[in-house]
């Protein structure tokens, strides 16, 4: 019989755009592959990859104590009623929230997936009451036995050990995998040059300091155009108003082209990427994915995008927080067509080598064998005799 893990995670959609290598990898080496989310329009997209669809009532954005209750209730049911051997919990309230309803489940192993410390402790260490509650939650899940927590940069893991979860416990996998197969370098479109952002409209994400600094490399001559590629995020706070991003349009050389299904429909229009985030990320797919395109970065100086951007190597950091720098570096990269080319074959190489799918689904297994199996024979004779 198959081993299982469940997958637990907020929504569909960021499941099959974040998680799909992983899951992946899973179902490669054998695993049964569960996944238990939001269901809107990604359970028939689940279910064509193998895997196994559960459908959750949460709600991402809910911060409601009661809808909490109900949720860690229905994940205990699910829990119950599936047996997994491994529960993977993807970014911060499946973390809470699975890692509650897992108590009692001893025979379940239980890998915490952080995806990034989100806008809550994109500052760094927590301060105010709600910050520190959430820290001393995450101290205390994570440090159960038979659990591993995997970040995606080190920053990510000095941070959970500041918190208080033993070192031993947290795995650094950079990145969640990128399809090189399927994303391939492609060919620089032609003029004018071309700098695009793709990722949710998020405060945190950078995009009103992206603008700023576009209108300053506009003023300086350059003709540089920019494309933003994403849609507002009605259940995350820190999103940005559908009128923000009309009058983004407004702006000679911006075009918002909203969701885009094909990623690569992005970058074949654009010379580079840029991202101008405050912190908070584990390490960008949007990243990942324009590096796996040929595509050379603009990033400021956080962690996870600090990552993947090498600077004068994979493209220009810049430090967070100053506008000016970010628009002399965007500048720099509209001018110069030798350094768009060299940062664009080393992003290619670091995408290969260091955050493709198949690296990070073979880091990933190692951990999930790592934690070995249960003695769990009454149970697996019951699923036998179920068959």
């Amino acid at each position: 019989m198959a081993q299982r893990v469940l997958f637990l995670i907020t929504e569909d959609w960021y499941f099959l755009a974040h998680r799909l290598p992983m899951a992946r990898a899973a179902k490669a080496a054998g695993y049964e592959v569960h996944v238990a989310t939001r269901l809107r329009d990604g359970a028939e997209a689940i279910e064509k990859e193998g895997f196994i669809a559960h459908a959750l009532g949460w709600s991402r954005g809910s911060v409601s104590p009661w809808g909490n209750v109900s949720a860690v209730l229905e994940i205990r049911r699910l829990l119950r009623d599936l047996r997994p051997e491994i529960l993977h919990n993807v970014s911060l309230k499946p973390m809470l929230l699975g890692g509650l309803a897992s108590f009692g489940h001893k025979d379940v192993a239980v890998v915490n997936n952080m995806t990034g410390r989100g806008s809550l402790f994109a500052d760094g260490a927590p301060s105010g009451p709600v910050q520190r509650a959430v820290g001393f939650a995450l101290g205390t899940l994570l440090g159960r036995e038979r659990s591993k927590t995997v970040v995606e940069n080190p920053d990510d893991k000095n941070f959970l050990i500041a918190l208080g979860v033993p070192a031993d416990r947290v795995v650094v996998i950079p990145g969640s995998g990128v399809d090189t197969e399927r994303l391939v370098p492609l060919p620089e479109p032609s003029a004018p040059v071309t700098a695009a952002f793709a990722g949710r409209m998020l405060a945190v994400k950078g995009v009103e300091e992206l603008v700023r600094a576009f209108s300053l490399v506009r003023a300086q001559g350059v003709p540089l155009r920019l494309l933003l590629a994403g849609d507002c995020d009605t259940e995350n706070s820190g999103s940005l108003k559908p009128e923000q991003l009309k009058a983004f349009a407004a702006i000679d050389g911006i075009a918002c082209l909203g969701h885009v299904d094909d990623i690569r429909d992005v970058w074949a229009k654009a010379h580079f990427a840029v991202l101008a985030s405050r912190g908070g990320e584990g390490v960008p797919m949007s990243l990942l994915e324009a590096a796996a395109c040929g595509r050379p970065m603009v990033v400021t100086d956080v962690p996870g995008s600090r990552d993947i951007v090498v600077d004068g190597v994979s493209g220009l950091t810049v430090p967070l927080g100053d506008t000016p720098a970010l628009a002399e570096a965007m500048a720099t990269l509209a001018r110069d067509a030798d350094l768009r080319d060299r940062c664009a074959k080393a992003a290619r190489a670091l995408a290969e080598e260091t955050f493709s799918a198949p690296e990070v689904g073979r880091q990933l297994m190692a951990v999930y064998r790592a934690l070995g199996p249960a003695q769990r024979t009454a149970v697996n004779d019951l699923r036998a005799s179920s068959v």
